[in-house]
């Protein structure tokens, strides 16, 4: 008998945990024969909602009418897969299964443990996440015996990282860049993904020659209103830099998919380059990747998981150096990321001087980024990503897999 199955997450948002949103609710579909799916959508910050459709969107939409008819007729789950952070898991049903992008830090707010340890399973999206949320402890005491006890994760944690995507067709987005050269920047501004630094050092490195670096950013939404703080915010950090002759441009507005994708293997755009303090995967590296950009990246964090051959342990991208240092107090956010945190802050001169080995060796940086592409395609396939999703969905519900099911005996 199918397991009903409450989806709760933001999947009609675009936000990566609505990327990570709508990755989870594709694996649970392709065994509809194990799961009866019902949908709860949440928002997300202020981020915007998708708007379009199509089959799996009417799909989605009609869940969801499902979903409201069954509760209001009294209707219960067997199980919840929540996606979204931690402190926001809740005991939804019998089994529930948390879902998260996990840390872009060294350590795990208290509220996290303690949510984690109430949930049957957690599923995060890199090694980095799963080890940062196992090796965070805290000291706690009973409050009867006034006792005092290390207090640690005690649920099991698996990882699922996300698929490859393969597009069927790339839009022409008639970009409009003056060099054949140019790096490409996604990243909402804000502090985590060192958007300023970013921009300074690539104009500080190629002030007098013809390279280009992309941006593709928000505030929070793609409207009129982020897009003229953006730009202001955006043209007075270009303007507070000494004269340059290369060229920043601001990509700013709603992209599908297929657009975004189009930015990877546009002819005029190079290279992947983020400086991001830390990710939980790193979604827009991981995408650039297997579209087969050469990747400039710190090495530390989430997108670790596919940077780096597991085999061989190489970097198959340029690995720029950092130093762990505590966060700011300015990012700081009381029960998500804790105060005595660190993350990763590149060195500017390593970070300039991988940018530069990227555009000076460019020939041998796309060969690297081929063999890399070639690698994500076989290791990160949708079809191998998904059924890692449901055998660990069904390993907490307690359904028996294929395997289990093939060592079954019948006897006369």
């Amino acid at each position: 008998m199918k397991k009903k199955i409450l989806f709760k997450g933001p999947l009609l948002t675009r936000s990566g945990y609505g990327e990570q949103s709508r990755f989870a609710i594709r694996a649970l579909r392709s065994r509809e024969d194990l799961f009866d799916i019902y949908i709860q959508p949440l928002e997300w910050g202020k981020t915007s909602w998708i708007s379009e459709e199509g089959a799996e969107r009417n799909w989605i939409d009609a869940t969801i009418e499902k979903t409201i008819a069954f509760i209001q007729q009294g209707g219960q789950f067997d199980g919840s897969f929540q996606v979204t952070i931690p402190n926001e898991w809740e005991p939804l049903a019998p089994i529930n299964i948390g879902f998260t992008a996990g840390m872009e830090t060294t350590k795990v707010a208290a509220p996290w443990l303690q949510k984690g340890n109430d949930v049957d399973g957690i599923i995060v999206v890199s090694t980095h996440s799963k080890k940062t949320y196992e090796e965070t402890a805290y000291t706690a005491e009973n409050k009867h015996t006034k006792e005092r006890m290390e207090y640690t994760l005690q649920t099991p944690i698996t990882v699922v990282n996300y698929p490859v995507k393969t597009i069927d067709k790339y839009p022409d987005l008639s970009l409009k860049l003056d060099y054949d050269f140019n790096f490409l920047l996604m990243a909402q501004m804000g502090p985590r993904k060192n958007v300023a630094n970013t921009i300074k050092w690539f104009i500080e490195e190629f002030k007098d020659e013809e390279v280009g670096l992309v941006v593709k950013t928000n505030m929070s939404k793609n409207c009129l209103m982020d897009r003229e703080k953006t730009f202001n915010d955006f043209k007075m950090l270009v303007r507070s830099l000494p004269p340059h002759k290369c060229k920043v441009y601001l990509l700013h507005g709603d992209m599908d998919d297929d657009e975004i994708h189009s930015l990877y293997v546009h002819s005029q755009i190079k290279s992947l380059l983020t400086l991001t303090h830390g990710e939980g995967f790193g979604l827009p590296i991981f995408e650039a990747a297997y579209s087969g950009l050469p990747v400039v990246a710190p090495g530390w964090s989430g997108q670790l998981d596919f940077l780096v051959n597991k085999k061989t342990g190489k970097s198959e991208f340029f690995n720029v150096e950092y130093d762990l240092q505590p966060i700011p107090e300015v990012v700081v956010w009381e029960g998500v990321i804790v105060k005595e945190s660190m993350w990763a802050y590149p060195r500017e001169h390593s970070a300039k001087q991988k940018m530069r080995e990227c555009y000076a060796n460019y020939d041998e940086a796309t060969t690297v980024a081929e063999q890399l592409q070639a690698r994500l395609y076989e290791e990160f396939s949708e079809e191998k990503q998904n059924a890692l999703m449901v055998e660990t969905v069904c390993d907490t519900l307690g359904i028996p897999t294929e395997k289990q099911e093939d060592q079954v005996v019948e006897f006369e």
